[in-house]
């Protein structure tokens, strides 16, 4: 009986020990600290027995290990209108709270930049979360240049004192628009730091010289940062009308479809460094509501 129960968790553990030993930057799932970000779209269905959550109720969440939590603010200027409720939960789950505002190309990124700031200072102040501190997000789509990403950091900067934290949908049209950047204008967004979104190592996302493509090898190809400070690893595509879960999930680094027992598929990430390292960061790069 001992030798047949030892070996099971000898195999469960040695994916562990690889994950925590090496992986990307000393990442892994299980090691480091997590983060989820939520939108309108959230909760997505159930697709499986586990613990739910919604826009009122995030403690699923903290209870299966997530330490912030990301809303989103709008969409251009379109409102969310979860954001609100989903910051005012987490709050009261014990979690870090955040707000992305997707930048869209229709608008021009100034106005976008204070539209975003006014309205996280006055959904803090109508949820009753004044004195609380909030992460700010630029999400850019990939037809955004090196000159709108500039112009949003500087006002939210200009407006706040702090240099929000910038999120970039991947392209080859965005990562050459910024790898021909100004030096200028890359020490401008080096001082946001990058939260990248890869899911997958092969298919279309793939390195110049063809290898898979990891978080330090994408952070390379933008041109502008040394290193990178939050990995989407696991998000959610839309299929015939349903949501599915895609994360990066290989040999040299692992993680599971779902986010702890949760039955709803999620956007996850993690942080490169410590817990503490993550409450500095968020202090950082936060305001006060």
């Amino acid at each position: 009986m001992k030798k047949l129960f030892f070996l099971p968790i000898i195999s469960l553990l040695i994916p562990l020990l690889t994950q925590c030993s090496g992986g990307f930057g000393g990442t892994s799932v299980s090691g480091s600290p997590a983060v989820l970000n939520v939108s309108g779209w959230d909760p997505k269905e159930v697709q499986r027995g586990g613990d739910r959550f919604s826009q009122h109720d995030v403690s699923a969440m903290r209870k299966n290990g997530s330490q912030a939590l990301i809303a989103r603010s709008a969409k251009g200027p379109e409102l969310d209108t979860k954001f609100g409720d989903f910051i005012k939960s987490a709050d009261r789950a014990g979690m870090m709270i955040g707000a992305y505002h997707y930048v869209t190309m229709n608008q021009d990124p100034v106005l976008q930049a204070d539209n975003f700031v006014n309205r996280v200072q006055s959904i803090g102040s109508a949820k009753g979360l004044s004195g609380k501190r909030l992460l700010l997000v630029g999400d850019f789509d990939t037809n955004s240049t090196p000159d709108r990403l500039v112009k949003f950091i500087t006002r939210v900067h200009q407006r706040t004192g702090i240099y929000p934290v910038t999120y970039l949908e991947n392209s080859d049209k965005l990562r050459s628009s910024l790898r021909n950047a100004t030096p200028e204008q890359k020490s401008i967004i080096r001082r946001s730091p990058y939260w990248l979104a890869l899911y997958d190592p092969g298919g279309t996302e793939r390195t110049i010289a063809g290898g898979a493509l990891t978080p330090d090898s994408l952070t390379e190809l933008y041109g502008v940062w040394s290193s990178w400070a939050m990995w989407q690893y696991g998000g959610v595509i839309w299929e015939g009308g349903a949501s599915r879960a895609k994360h990066y999930n290989t040999s040299s680094w692992r993680s599971p479809r779902f986010f702890g027992n949760m039955a709803h598929p999620m956007e996850r990430n993690v942080f490169k460094g410590s817990d503490s390292d993550l409450r500095n960061f968020w202090m950082r790069h936060s305001i006060t509501l």
